[in-house]
């Protein structure tokens, strides 16, 4: 008695239905990625008719989450240690109201990262990218740029912010946050010329508002 063959290998053994929906689904995969592709092409190729036509369309889509940078390949990288603190008002039920004192963000995320074989993506760009698109859009008094990134940015970065500390804290509701960086020069060898000192500096950020759709509005105190 010969063995009763079974059903071919592959997407030749799937019924119609299910090859239909493999096809749908491959060609949705491909479809966004090539859509993505085309994007981050046009944000970092050199400025030409096609990108000057969707600028606009492309920076929608690039920012924050995608944005390109070239600072690792620069002929003088980044050499300086750039951490974000945070601090935030919080209202007790009887109506008192607390300033915690600062929390360390980019600390928190570097102590996920060490050791850990597969880090998140979030905990090592999302805040440093935050920062940066940020500081990219506003200038040392915190105002906008030229551009219209500047109130992305900023929302992006309180929502990042608002959402670490959560709506309540220190058994009260958290009502403004305020950010500040920060910045340390990465010591150089000592036989490098003009050798920078290591002290820290701080940008301090206004307050914000907390609310569940930052409105871009800024109380500063």
């Amino acid at each position: 008695m010969e063995p009763r063959e079974g059903p071919p290998p592959g997407a030749a053994g799937l019924s119609l239905p299910a090859r239909i929906v493999v096809a749908l689904t491959v060609g949705a995969v491909t479809v966004g990625a090539l859509f993505h592709l085309g994007m981050v092409f046009l944000h970092v190729a050199p400025s030409n008719t096609l990108s000057k036509e969707h600028a606009t369309a492309v920076n929608d889509y690039i920012y924050p989450e995608f944005e390109q940078n070239w600072k690792l390949f620069a002929p003088d990288p980044l050499q300086q240690n750039i951490h974000v603190q945070a601090r935030a008002e919080v209202v007790k039920p009887g109506g008192a109201q607390e300033t915690t004192g600062w929390v360390d963000m980019t600390a928190m995320d570097i102590a996920d990262i060490r050791h850990n074989p597969l880090p998140s993506h979030a905990n090592q760009n999302q805040l440093r990218r935050a920062w940066s698109y940020y500081s990219d859009t506003h200038d040392a008094q915190d105002q906008p740029t030229a551009g219209s990134g500047s109130d992305l940015s900023r929302t992006y970065l309180q929502r990042i912010l608002q959402d670490r500390f959560g709506p309540t804290l220190n058994g009260g509701t958290v009502i403004r946050i305020q950010a500040r960086v920060a910045t340390t020069p990465v010591p150089q060898p000592k036989w490098v010329a003009g050798t920078t000192g290591t002290t820290t500096s701080y940008r301090m950020l206004p307050w914000w508002n907390v609310s569940a759709a930052p409105s871009g509005q800024e109380n500063a105190s």
